[in-house]
């Protein structure tokens, strides 16, 4: 997910938890429809602490200056069983600061042949989610931090105080924007030798968990990822760097008052829209009351451009840019514009060193829908972009000659995209690549 460039890391964060009874949702007690994946099998069906209800827990959380980021008071836990006995997801919702706009952040946890607990990119520690894991009936010995973006660092350190024998190992160079600060300051203390790196085959779960890193020159600051590949289910574990939009909003985590908010003619619909705002979509009103099916649809539509590209083209009626990104895999756009385009070759190395050494049948993100039933082809597919001729970085530190002869004689052997590469709608993609000229010609990002 992308509400921000991911070069952003804020301040350490304030906790406190206490249950409480007040907001309750439902969550259905049907599973999600089920990824035939090869050697993984998916059953979904969510837990909570309460049943078939899920109880947001009053959980204080005073991060991300200047764009704090939500829930700010209070959230919810969702977990799902997605390898039986093996592999299990912990979703929250996550917003910008006090906007309705809200997708699912999500932790993913492995069981070891140990009996111990890998815990990857930690959310927030509610009294729910620590009933929730320790239901799982096994010790956490790992908590993994794959990345440097703030919102799935923020909650290592309060995660980590709550199982003080786990083991914390982190992403290289960890940084943060406006202000550097150590990664200390965020309750965060790698154990010994607790920098992840790539390839390592020293790291305790290394027979069963393997990992591939990517440190790439942004600008104002490295872009740092951290793929993982769990070799019993054939299960790619990433962050950010891909992800596939549902037709409809995460199950348990967005409020319908949140969806009919955002299927209202708000001030910001007004302001891109213009005069075509105060027409109404479809069966909606201008300002909806309860909801509808096509009011939800409607909601979340809105929600998820806003999330993927910020100032979409059309938010009034967002059908067009959403079929053109939905129930697919995908890079977000925000990554796309700001990351992996401006350092391409590393990009690609970093893809195609996963795609020829891991036979993966599913991919798990930390946004959106996971499992998503998808191979190596299908991760190149999406990466296409990076493969089209021409796409090379001009900060390349490569020199010419032999270097450049060797890697044109080891790309005749890579297997490349065999469709085309994923577009998004010229109008939804536009003020990102306004914004990218801007951020090029004050040197926070580097230029194509």
């Amino acid at each position: 997910m992308a509400f921000s460039v991911r070069s952003t890391g804020r301040i350490a964060s304030a906790v406190a938890s206490r249950p409480s009874t007040r907001r309750k949702m439902t969550v259905s007690a049907a599973a999600a429809s089920q990824t035939k994946a090869r050697g993984a099998t998916n059953t979904t069906k969510p837990s909570s602490s309460s049943g078939s209800k899920t109880t947001k827990e009053r959980y204080l959380n005073i991060t991300g200056f200047p764009f704090p980021l939500g829930p700010l008071t209070e959230r919810n836990t969702i977990r799902r069983e997605i390898v039986k006995g093996t592999i299990w997801t912990f979703e929250q919702p996550q917003s910008l600061g006090f906007s309705n706009v809200t997708t699912n952040v999500r932790m993913v946890v492995v069981k070891l042949k140990s009996g111990g607990l890998w815990v990857h990119a930690p959310v927030a520690p509610t009294k729910e989610c620590i009933r929730l894991l320790n239901e799982l009936g096994a010790p956490v010995e790992y908590i993994v931090l794959p990345t440097f973006a703030y919102e799935h660092k923020i909650f290592v350190g309060p995660f980590s105080r709550r199982y003080p024998k786990a083991r914390v190992y982190v992403a290289p160079k960890q940084w943060s924007w406006p202000i550097n600060l150590p990664a200390q300051l965020f309750g965060i203390f790698p154990t010994k030798d607790g920098i992840l790196k790539n390839d390592d085959t020293t790291t305790p779960w290394a027979d069963e968990i393997e990992q591939k890193v990517l440190v790439s020159s942004v600008g104002i600051g490295p872009y740092i990822e951290v793929a993982f590949f769990h070799k019993k289910t054939k299960t790619l574990l990433v962050t950010d760097a891909v992800v596939s939009v549902p037709n409809q909003p995460p199950e348990g985590i967005v409020d319908d008052a949140d969806l009919i908010d955002a299927a209202k003619s708000n001030f910001f619909v007004k302001v891109l829209s213009g005069d075509l705002a105060q027409e109404p979509v479809g069966s909606v009103p201008l300002q909806p009351k309860t909801m509808t099916p096509a009011v939800r649809d409607l909601g979340w539509r809105r929600m998820a451009l806003q999330i993927l590209y910020i100032v979409p083209g059309d938010l009034r009626d967002p059908s067009k840019g959403f079929s053109a990104i939905a129930n697919r895999l995908i890079v977000g756009p925000i990554l796309k514009t700001l990351v992996f385009s401006t350092e391409p070759e590393l990009s690609k190395e970093w893809i195609e060193d996963i795609c020829s050494s891991w036979n993966f049948t599913q991919i798990i993100p930390a946004h959106f829908t996971a499992p998503i039933p998808a191979g190596p082809n299908d991760l190149r597919r999406a990466f296409g972009f990076l493969y089209e001729s021409g796409n090379t970085s001009n900060t390349s530190n490569k020199s010419a000659g032999a270097a450049s002869f060797f890697d044109a004689a080891a790309s005749m052997f890579r297997k490349s995209p065999t469709a085309a590469a994923q577009t998004y709608p010229e109008e939804d993609i536009k003020a990102l690549n306004a914004a990218k000229e801007f951020l090029v010609k004050v040197g926070a990002v580097n230029g194509d």
